[in-house]
């Protein structure tokens, strides 16, 4: 990696932020501020409007009107306060704008913050305070800003897939490395992550004539590469990050830049929770912890798995009942329940339900359309396959006809959330793919919040791998509010 020569210069003297990068973060951070406000100025609203004894603490005389400065704490100090704490936790920092997960973290945190603010300056004031008002309007406000933080996620998605508001990477490194991360960033849209160029610092000259999805280079000055590329960061790819003298002249290089640097080392498909850095005399250690598949959190998950099973049963009973009807007057020879053996937890077998969406020979006709297999896996697809009775195809799309997997799940057979259980006709699986029996199997998962049968195996196994690798409860409750924006819009299912 080529730095410039001599001691950089301070980065007070060096300029802003610039590009697009700077452009866009600064109207989404703003327009998250403006959006921030409004939530928590609209819960107190919604708290004055419903609680009469509102501004108990704040009128001395019952009979008197309310002080004007009971309006200006309302609706003017608590929604600037509340801001205040979520810049000081992080909520506008542009490495976050966007990432679901760690937006959602530093909005819980500011609002804990926000509660043992309120909580003391009640206390300490004597304030003689509603608490039903400030519990109301602190939970009210938390609801509102998770709401906002979702919408304007949606909105900074929608843009992301036209190509704007992306922060533009430059891959620095040997090029079997820089094309590993290329895969893995440009994997998600969302992300916000789009590589513009690979910096090659071994391996020019056998790279020469190889088919990149973006432009190659070498033997160029980082800086001026980057500023020509239009680019805001520079990613450096695997072991061209384990030479500690350069990097750190390049960190000093890019100072008050406005450059974003990221090192990528070859550890992928781990999450952050499982990933910790533990400095020790200067070198930072990535520590990276085993999967959690037990303690409370997957008490938690099996809990809630059986209620949600139980109470799913009795709710949609009359759904259930209507759908089993309907299968039988479309096609009165075969049963309304089709159960087949798959491969549950630690490789046993069990029989998962499903509605019957197939004609009764359906087996028997398998074998003359095995060449019109869609699926590059383990499991047959076709998305216009005749053996699908008309409302078996309805079922399909909606995907009612996993329904009845919730007596599977309340059986202890299946969760709500995990990988997909592989068919037992199919035998022993080897390598990667018997990981996904270290959990039970899901009625959703990962794969299907991500493309159900549009995905190709690999990923689909890449995903169910992923899910074992960094499971937590968090994961399983965005997952399932994933899902129902799937099933809504029906995508991928066939």
């Amino acid at each position: 990696m080529p730095v410039t020569n001599g001691v950089p210069r301070s980065a007070f003297f060096r300029g802003n932020r610039t590009g697009t990068s700077a452009t866009w973060a600064w109207w989404y951070s703003a327009a998250l501020v403006f959006g921030d406000f409004a939530a928590i100025a609209l819960a107190s609203f919604a708290t004055i409007s419903w609680i009469p004894q509102a501004a108990s603490g704040f009128v001395v005389d019952p009979e008197a009107p309310t002080p004007a400065w009971f309006y200006i704490v309302a609706y003017l100090f608590l929604p600037l306060g509340w801001v205040l704490v979520l810049w000081g936790h992080g909520a506008y920092d542009r490495r976050y704008l966007g990432v679901g997960s760690d937006e959602s973290k530093r909005v819980l945190r500011a609002f804990w913050t926000a509660v043992a603010v309120v909580s003391f300056t009640v206390m300490s004031t004597k304030t003689d305070a509603s608490r039903m008002s400030v519990g109301v309007v602190l939970l009210l406000g938390l609801i509102l800003l998770l709401i906002a933080r979702v919408l304007a996620r949606r909105v900074l998605y929608s843009l992301r897939a036209r190509g704007r508001c992306v922060q533009r990477v430059l891959l620095v490194g040997a090029l079997p490395e820089a094309l590993e991360v290329h895969t893995v960033i440009s994997r998600n849209v969302e992300a916000g992550m789009a590589p513009v160029g690979l910096y090659l610092t071994e391996g020019y000259g056998a790279a020469r004539g190889v088919e990149t999805p973006v432009p190659v280079y070498a033997n160029r000055d980082l800086v001026e590469l980057v500023r020509e590329l239009g680019a805001d960061t520079i990613a450096v790819c695997g072991a061209a990050g384990a030479d500690s003298a350069d990097l750190r002249r390049l960190a000093w290089q890019l100072e008050g830049t406005g450059i974003d640097l990221v090192v990528a080392p070859q550890l992928t498909d781990i999450a952050g929770p499982r990933v910790h850095i533990r400095p020790v005399e200067g070198l930072p250690l990535l520590h990276v912890e085993e999967p959690t598949l037990s303690g409370i959190g997957w008490v938690a998950k099996n809990l809630m798995d059986r209620v949600a099973a139980a109470l799913g049963l009795i709710i949609l009973s009359p759904v259930l009942l209507a759908i089993g009807i309907a299968i039988k007057i479309n096609d009165p020879k075969g049963p309304v329940i089709f159960r087949q053996r798959r491969l549950g937890l630690q490789s046993r077998n069990f029989k998962v339900w499903k509605f019957r969406t197939m004609y009764v020979d359906a087996e028997a006709r398998l074998a003359t359309l095995v060449d019109q297999n869609e699926s590059d896996g383990l499991l047959f697809k076709i998305k216009d396959d005749p053996r699908v009775t008309p409302i078996g195809r309805w079922l399909r799309k909606t995907s009612m006809d996993e329904l009845p997997q919730l007596v599977n799940i309340l059986k202890g057979e299946m969760s709500l959330v995990g990988p997909r259980p592989l068919p037992a006709e199919d035998g022993d699986f080897l390598g990667d793919v018997r990981r996904r029996m270290l959990v039970r199997p899901g009625l959703t998962g990962l794969w299907q919040v991500s493309g159900r049968s549009d995905m190709s195996w690999d990923d689909a196994v890449r995903l169910d791998l992923y899910y074992v690798d960094n499971w937590s409860l968090l994961l399983d409750l965005r997952t399932l509010w994933r899902t129902v924006g799937v099933v809504v819009a029906r995508r991928g299912a066939y």
